[in-house]
Parts: C-alpha cells; sequence; structure tokens
C-alpha cells in the first residue's frame, strides 16, 4: 500500500479518531476546520488522494459516509532498539506496534501478583505482574512451562512444571530453594504464564 504525505497522514489520522470516538463520519467543514485549512479544495483533494490509496472509501453523492479501510494500527509504537553499553540509531518505524490487546482483550488472561524470589533466575522478581493464561479442561502445561499451580496444604506457587508418569516436579528458578516433588492428585494447574509485565516508578 502507497505511503501517505504528512498532510494525507495528518487527515487519515484524524478521521481514524474522530470516527473511533463518534462513530459516523465528519462533514467537510469540520475536516476544514480541524486542519486549520479556509477551502473545502484541499480536504477534498486529500481525501481523494486517501481512497486513491485504499485508506478510505465512501459512497458516491452521500455524506457522512466515509469509512476507514485501513485503521491505524493500536498499541505502543516501537522506535528501534537500544542497547546498555554504545548508542544506537533511533530507527522510527510508525508501522510497527505493540499491541496489548492480545493480552488485555482475552478473557481466558489474568494476572498475578509476584511475591517472593524464587524465580528471579528467570528475571521474575517481586512486585512483578505474571501474565497467565488459564487452560481448557483437555490442555495440560508442557514440560518446563512456568505454570501457576495450586499444591494441597500449601497454597499457590508459580514455577517450573515437568511431570514423570503419576509425579509432578515443580522447579523454581532460583537456585536457594529445593524444587517441590508431588503426586498429580496433590497439584492443581491454575495457568501457564504468557507474559511480566514490571512497571518503573
Amino acid at each position: 500500500m502507497e505511503s501517505l504525505t504528512p498532510a494525507q497522514q495528518e487527515l487519515f489520522d484524524w478521521l481514524v479518531e474522530y470516527i473511533d470516538k463518534t462513530q459516523h463520519a465528519p462533514s467537510i467543514r469540520q475536516m476544514m476546520h480541524a486542519m486549520h485549512l479556509r477551502s473545502p479544495a484541499p480536504i477534498q483533494s486529500r481525501l481523494e488522494r486517501l481512497r486513491n490509496k485504499g485508506y478510505i472509501d465512501w459512497i458516491e453523492g452521500k455524506a457522512r459516509t466515509i469509512r476507514i479501510l485501513r485503521p491505524k494500527p493500536k498499541g505502543i509504537s516501537i522506535l528501534g532498539a537500544i542497547t546498555a553499553g554504545t548508542l544506537v540509531e533511533l530507527y522510527i518505524d510508525d508501522q510497527t506496534k505493540l499491541d496489548l490487546s492480545e493480552i488485555t482483550e482475552q478473557k481466558n488472561y489474568y494476572g498475578l501478583r509476584i511475591v517472593g524470589d524464587s524465580m528471579i533466575e528467570d528475571l521474575i522478581t517481586e512486585g512483578d505482574l505474571a501474565i497467565m493464561r488459564s487452560l481448557s479442561r483437555d490442555e495440560y502445561p508442557q514440560d518446563g512451562e512456568i505454570v501457576a499451580a495450586i499444591v494441597q496444604g500449601h497454597g499457590t506457587t508459580l514455577k517450573r512444571f515437568y511431570q514423570n508418569g503419576e509425579k509432578i516436579l515443580l522447579k523454581p528458578s532460583n537456585s536457594q530453594y529445593k524444587s517441590m516433588e508431588l503426586k498429580t492428585s496433590e497439584v492443581e494447574i491454575q495457568g501457564v504464564l504468557v507474559g511480566v509485565w514490571r512497571a518503573y516508578s
């Protein structure tokens, strides 16, 4: 798909935001006001270019029928790479996004706040938020996956999961802690880890 000029991008971004917020298309006069223009001609020209490039469409002869064909990607812009040593050039790519809706909009995803340091060798530390995915009835974790497990008489713990026959091994990622070897009947798997969120104030 063809790229947009700065003027076309400005109008397109405004249209996406306006239609997403109001659920209807704006008038030409509203677009003129938003783009700080006194004549409708530049707006009509930009709209035609956006249509020809496949970003929008509308029904001929009917006002306020603009439809967005290529919504702006959701999420946080990925602006390139950064090292902890030497400097690297900042590369801006508006097409690359970190879309957290893949996590936040999943019904079977939930968060657990980490307490303790038994998983620090997997870079999971106290205060982090573990993003978990609950398992379906016929699903079971794979060996090596990090799981939230309910252990009879002990409560819930986050550990690496391994199974050998009727035995389950819950292994910490900290050499200061011992693994827990349990019967399958003593363990209920709540979910598997899909991500970790760490906030910095």
